[in-house]
This record gives C-alpha cells, structure tokens and sequence, in this order.
C-alpha cells in the first residue's frame, strides 16, 4: 500500500514534469532540424529568440532563424537525416514557473560521407534559456559553444564558467 503524497513531494514532481517537458522540446527540435522541417522547428522557438551559433553567426527573431537554417540545410545536407543532432547529459534549472535555463551536449554527425571519412561534424555544448508560453516550453536564447574541430566559445561562456568555479 502507497503513502498519499504530501505537498512537497506533489510540488517534486511538478518540477518533474516541467523539466522533462523541456527536455522533450529540445529532442523534438532536434528532430524536426534533421527531419528539415523548417515548419514544425518554427513552432519551438518564441519570436523574439536569439540564436548564437558561433562560426554560422548570431540570428535574432524567429523568421531570421527559419531563414538562416534553410540557407544552412542545402547541398549534402537538404535531405532528411543527411546530419544528426545528439543531444545527452540536458541538465535543466526551473527558474520560476514560467523561466528556466539548461545545458547538454551536442554530438552533431554527417550521414551522407563515405565509410571511410570522418562523419563527426562537432562536439559542442548547447547553453539556453526557455520561457512557457501559452501552456508550452519555447526556446528565448540558445547559444552553441563549439569545442571541436574549431574552439567557438563566447566570452560570456566563459566568464559564466569562471564564476562557477
């Protein structure tokens, strides 16, 4: 027989599913990004999101940030899963019921090259913040730091990483 909750674990457990509701946007943008679904990525970000991709440049607004990833996705990389986002280690800090800020590593992997060429594209570190709108999880701010095969990393990143220390 199970002990009725009480409020503090009733409070844990809507964390919970705040966190996981975050993680799921960033798994389903990954997916609709290696889909090359430029409609359904639309709906994860909110209008006045800022994207910092280190070496691809920063794109502020939703439409700047649809416009630059079909310039991006073309050539090899047009098909559906001709790059993989993989996406491990999401941490995720609730910062009130509506803010929260998180962090995982990307693995990003070509494809469509030959068996014997090197399909690793980046290792890299997503650093972002969300905002719930309208009962749903959105990304506002969404910085790459890039580690390999190039160091791309900002200068906030790394003032954020000295104070953590």
């Amino acid at each position: 027989m199970h002990t009725p909750l009480d409020n503090a674990e009733i409070a844990q457990l809507r964390t919970l599913l705040e966190v996981e509701a975050i993680r799921q946007l960033h798994i389903d943008y990954s997916m609709a990004m290696d889909e090359r679904d430029f409609d359904k990525l639309a709906l994860f970000f909110a209008d006045d999101v800022l994207c910092e991709y280190g070496p691809y440049g920063s794109w502020s607004g939703k439409e700047t940030v649809l416009e630059n990833y079909r310039k991006t996705f073309v050539g090899d990389l047009a098909p559906p899963f001709t790059s993989q986002h993989i996406n491990t280690n999401h941490t995720v800090e609730l910062l009130s019921s509506t803010a929260a800020k998180g962090r995982c590593y990307l693995l990003d992997v070509a494809t469509h090259v030959a068996p014997d060429e090197n399909p690793l594209l980046w290792f890299a570190l997503y650093d972002e913040e969300y905002r719930k709108e309208r009962g749903r999880w959105v990304f506002t701010r969404t910085s790459l730091q890039f580690f390999w095969p190039q160091r791309h990393v900002t200068t906030s990143f790394e003032a954020v990483k000295e104070q953590d220390i």
